[in-house]
């Protein structure tokens, strides 16, 4: 059986002071596939650990930088032929960061966010998420509920495993 090509990586779920959490617009990859709002992150690079890799990402793509290892809460693996171009699917660490709301920024140029496919920054209130009804996903597809566990219950003894 040969071996799954699978995209590591690491994200932020950044909420501030009013449980709002801040998601990036990924533009679609295919011209009929939907834009998707998912935690700021990216790719693990050779040789990086999960908390060196979720601090360049954070940096890089919202300008936020992290002095403590933030808590380790959700954990997705999806395979998926197409799920992540040139994958057989992800593997997304998700580590949660509680601040003060802050205009994304990061060290990256717009050119450079687009070459990511992000097309942009918004803070939501999980309210939006659970009620919206419009053409955009989210990722995970479960964020509105996963988020509502999160807030809830708080940081997991160890992390989550979440679906699709």
């Amino acid at each position: 059986m040969p071996s799954l090509n699978l995209r590591h990586a690491v994200r932020g779920i950044i909420l501030d002071e009013d449980d709002r959490i801040l998601l990036c617009s990924f533009a679609p990859w295919e011209p009929a596939a939907p834009v998707v709002w998912a935690t700021p992150g990216g790719g693990i690079e050779p040789g990086e650990t999960l908390y060196v890799a979720l601090r360049r990402e954070l940096r890089e793509e919202v300008g936020l930088e992290l002095d403590t290892d933030p808590p380790h809460v959700w954990h997705r693996r999806v395979v998926a032929p197409g799920h992540a171009p040139g994958f057989d699917g992800s593997v997304n660490d998700y580590f949660l960061i509680r601040t003060a709301a802050f205009q994304p920024r990061g060290a990256f140029s717009d050119e450079e966010l687009a070459a990511e496919s992000i097309s942009g920054f918004r803070w939501w209130a999980p309210q939006e998420i659970a009620e919206y009804r419009g053409p955009d996903l989210f990722a995970p597809r479960d964020l509105g509920s996963a988020l509502a566990t999160l807030l809830a219950d708080g940081v997991p003894e160890s992390p989550i495993q979440l679906g699709l």
